[in-house]
């Protein structure tokens, strides 16, 4: 299993960011798929979830309104929007799968990426 995340960067308030994770190793069709973020000495926080076909998305309600999260199947890969970026979003973001084996679940990370939101 592998996750690369990548479309992080520095971005004034405001701006937007589009996040990508990239899978590998496993059927990225059937896994529900989630972007976390962990700030400079806080813990790690979800930020959003998307189901294996797309069709329900949770999100924390710090993002709502602002971020979207979605996939593409075909490309095996999930995608974070971040639009109206704030300075209080600046984290590593890292894509989660979440893969059941048997009735028992798996969690795989990407590595994560930078995302710096200052002016």
């Amino acid at each position: 299993v592998q996750l690369v995340e990548s479309g992080g960067g520095l971005v004034q308030p405001g701006g937007s960011l589009r996040l990508s994770c990239a899978a590998s190793g496993f059927t990225f069709s059937g896994v529900d798929m989630s972007w976390y973020r962990q700030a400079p000495g806080k813990e790690r926080e979800l930020v959003a979830s998307i189901g294996s076909v797309g069709d329900i998305s949770n999100y924390a309600d710090s993002v709502k309104g602002r971020f979207t999260i979605s996939r593409d199947n075909a490309k095996n890969t999930v995608y974070l929007q971040m639009n109206n970026l704030k300075p209080e979003d600046t984290a590593v973001y890292f894509c989660k799968a979440r893969i059941v084996i048997w009735s028992i679940s798996h969690e795989y990370w990407g590595q994560g990426t930078q995302v710096t939101v200052s002016s």
